[in-house]
């Protein structure tokens, strides 16, 4: 019986399956080795796509002679830098005495093409390859996978879909970036009196540009409305609480044009004119017209997807998508927590049914232990499987994020923010097998000389999962986040005097007014985006998407992946397209990143638009789920950018080009210099 190989992404992760193997391994040069197995590994990538001139050394000019460059065949080479440890690899793999390789890079589809580009350009043929499958690297999970290892053939169509989505980057990103450069190129430069550069597009990351130059421009042109309230200030055991005054059916103002929206004015005087109309008659009160009494149940929110989690921490820790991406696979390494690249925010059935040892694991952990004690004694985890917070269709390749239970020594060696990630994890965990939070809603509506004033009150009765959400750093209690959280209606908390003495109203009583008021508000404009909620656009990019039937088409596919959309902002910022606030994390755009959006938006509009992108990535889905061929998605791929790049040679957009520059220069004249540096922060 011959040998087996083990092959990992990286060092560390061999490391753990040497351990888990318990087999008596001796180091040597790039791989380890005992009397039936060898462990070796690749450093993330070994291989790459060939640039053009490796075709014909007339690509390495560019021309328009010689676009758009779709190859009947696509070449690779090993990256230079990483010769050595794949020349080790190759030999090992078509080592005579080796009969078995089992593949054990990231279960995902990046990983899947890093293995398979390896076994192409080493040639391996004769070989039993079977591909372990993992959500977490503790020793009974690599076991398990290795033990439930499936033939590598099983995974052919997301090989497929992975080498698809590298030669979509590749064409989109050579044939556009190289025709808008050629057309367009001189354009850009000239007007910013720069060093000729390269226009750089691609698929994904020329449609985050484009989201966020059109918020920018947004903000811009929003103009703030001022609007006037009308606040009652009600008596009721020997307090005073607002009631708004609202333009319902009935009032005399029910449908005026001096009406911003029902609950207020344009202009303070029409404000101050209803006031003066109420406060007629003295002293002024007012009859209780409607009394809703009602509890609220508020679930724990879902388990983190690697998005969610992005968001979170860009909030919490104001640290960029890529660092949280780097903490929680160091921390997925040192066997803290599961799969990080997820875009699942629930369990599967099968893991639902072993959680308890997850759960018993955080008993030792020091911040969340006595919450874990407290789940493991309510056996809330035994029905789990039943909630929302278990669904096997809302998993692709990983469940969601979280705590394994094991490898809490571990926690001493990483740095602080990484110690919070975890502890935000786990604590995120431990919500769903908690009850939710129990809140008393009163909402009461009153009446002073026909009009109507309505108020609101929501009082928290039982804490539920909110007792232990609260991070051990955290300076702010999650009941006290969680007032006025939905932004609905004002929504006040109240003491039990006043919550008792609200429970005894009912319709008739007559209440006493002690004043009316006017409050001044004003519009907002739209947010930019930061760090973390720019993955979430990304993420729900399809939910951007206008017409219905389409959404509907590429619902759950949003722009990039999970494993890839922090790397493509970090791009971004690195090109200057973009620039982000360290402190703040907030993305605005830089005029370069700006001056890309309006030349691409004069010549290929569709790469700044979400459908394209989402589509896609949808249609990357469906070759990994078998539903389309390799083949029909290349005729669709190649057929686009054949047409596109042609559009583009035939355009002439310079002249147009030159007013929106100016327009968008306008915002940059003052500050330009400190837009550089930040982008210079940031790379």
């Amino acid at each position: 019986m011959g040998k087996s190989v083990y092959i990992a992404e990286k060092p560390s992760v061999a490391q753990e399956f040497a351990k888990a193997l318990h087999l008596n391994l001796k180091r040597k040069d790039g791989y380890l080795e005992s009397d039936d197995s060898v462990v070796t590994w690749c450093v993330g990538h070994l291989v790459t796509m060939s640039y053009p001139e490796k075709y014909d050394i007339k690509f390495k000019r560019w021309s328009f002679d010689t676009l758009p460059f779709l190859p009947r065949e696509f070449k690779y080479e090993v990256i230079p830098g990483v010769k050595k440890q794949f020349e080790i690899v190759k030999g090992l793999l078509n080592r005579p005495d080796v009969d078995t390789i089992y593949v054990c890079t990231d279960s995902g589809r990046e990983g899947e093409y890093i293995y398979r580009l390896v076994a192409q350009m080493a040639g391996v043929k004769g070989k039993v390859q079977k591909r372990v499958w993992i959500d977490s690297q503790t020793e009974e999970e690599i076991l398990r996978g290795i033990r439930e290892a499936k033939d590598i053939s099983e995974y052919d169509n997301l090989a497929a879909s992975a080498y698809l989505r590298a030669k979509e980057d590749y064409l989109m990103g050579i044939n556009f970036s190289r025709v808008l450069t050629l057309r367009y190129g001189s354009s850009v430069t000239n007007y910013l009196h720069s060093k000729y550069q390269a226009i750089a597009v691609g698929r994904v990351m020329t449609c985050v540009l484009g989201m966020v130059v059109r918020r920018e421009r947004e903000i811009r042109v929003f103009v703030k409305t001022p609007f006037y309230r009308v606040l009652g200030s009600i008596g009721l055991a020997g307090e005073n609480f607002d009631g708004e005054w609202r333009a319902v059916e009935g009032s005399r103002y029910f449908q005026s044009p001096y009406l911003y929206k029902e609950n207020g004015f344009r202009k303070k005087e029409h404000a101050q004119m209803l006031i003066d109309q109420l406060m007629v008659n003295q002293p002024l009160s007012c009859i209780v017209e409607k009394v809703e009494r009602k509890k609220e149940n508020k679930n724990p929110p879902l388990l983190f997807n690697l998005a969610e989690l992005q968001n979170v921490c860009s909030k919490l820790f104001k640290i960029s998508p890529d660092e949280t991406l780097r903490i929680v696979q160091e921390l997925y390494e040192k066997k803290l927590v599961t799969y990080p690249r997820t875009d699942a925010r629930v369990l599967s059935t099968a893991v639902a049914k072993e959680i308890y040892k997850n759960i018993s694991g955080l008993r030792n952990y020091q911040q969340a232990g006595a919450a874990a004690a407290e789940v493991l004694g309510m056996e809330s985890w035994k029905s789990i499987a039943k909630t929302r917070y278990v669904n096997d269709k809302q998993i692709t390749d990983h469940y969601a994020i979280i705590p394994t239970g094991q490898g809490l020594n571990a926690l001493g060696s990483v740095s602080l923010t990484a110690q919070r990630v975890y502890e935000t994890i786990v604590r995120r965990f431990l919500c769903i097998f908690y009850p939710p939070a129990v809140y008393q809603k009163v909402s009461l509506v009153t009446k002073l000389d026909g009009e109507a004033f309505f108020s609101s009150f929501k009082v928290l009765k039982e804490e539920g999962y909110l007792k232990i959400v609260t991070n051990s750093f955290s300076r702010k209690r999650a009941s006290d986040s969680e007032k006025n959280g939905n932004g609905e209606e004002d929504e006040v908390s109240c003491d039990t005097v006043l919550l008792e003495a609200l429970q005894k109203l009912k319709k008739g009583d007559i209440l006493p007014v002690n004043g009316l008021s006017i409050k001044e508000g004003e519009t907002s404009p739209p947010k930019r985006y930061n760090s973390g909620s720019m993955i979430l656009a990304m993420e729900n990019a399809g939910q951007l998407i206008e017409d219905e039937e389409l959404r509907a088409q590429i619902k759950g596919s949003g722009i990039g992946t999970s494993a890839t959309r922090a790397e493509i902002l970090k791009k971004l910022f690195n090109i200057k397209y973009l620039a982000l606030n360290k402190k703040t994390q907030v993305i605005t755009p830089t005029l370069l990143g700006e001056m890309i959006f309006d030349v691409v938006n004069c010549s290929i509009r569709q790469l700044l638009n979400p459908e394209l992108t989402a589509s896609w990535e949808k249609g990357l889905t469906y070759v990994a789920e078998g539903s389309i061929t390799e083949q029909e998605y290349m005729d669709k791929l190649e057929h686009f950018v054949r047409v596109r790049t042609r559009q583009v040679e035939a355009s002439n957009y310079q002249y147009n080009l030159r007013q929106f520059f100016d327009a968008a220069a306008v915002n940059y004249r003052k500050p330009e210099r400190a837009s550089r540096q930040g982008g210079k922060r940031s790379s």
